[in-house]
């Protein structure tokens, strides 16, 4: 089991910037690949980026705005979000796997969640 704590979350106006942070502890191996995911209005929760070994991958609809990055030292995850739309509010969720995080991994590990608030 991995515990996995959001922080970051808050209000920004449109064309901001935010950072989430996730901070896993549990077995090392139950987290070699994290990413987060997102619950918007009118859409279910969708996969917006993961990292695996070094490798990146993002959803179309943040693609060049959100970058993500580990720090394997404090086993964090980050999500940079750059030039944050209206569309982009929800709740984010961090999650990790020992071998991947897409919609169909089994045996992962979510957070609870962080709002993320974008005004127009």
């Amino acid at each position: 089991q991995v515990k996995l704590v959001e922080s970051g979350g808050g209000l920004v106006q449109a064309g901001g910037s935010l950072r989430l942070s996730c901070a896993a502890s549990g077995s090392f191996f139950s987290f070699k690949a994290m990413g987060w995911y997102r619950q918007t209005p009118g859409n279910q929760r969708e996969l917006i980026a993961d990292i695996t070994d070094g490798i990146t991958n993002y959803a179309d609809v943040v693609k060049g705005r959100f970058t993500i990055s580990r720090d394997n030292d404090s086993d964090t995850v980050y999500l940079q979000m750059n030039s944050l739309k209206p569309e982009d509010t929800g709740v984010y969720f961090c999650t990790a796997g020992p071998v991947g995080v897409g919609p169909y991994s089994h045996y992962r590990s979510w957070g609870q969640g962080i709002q993320v608030t974008v005004s127009s």
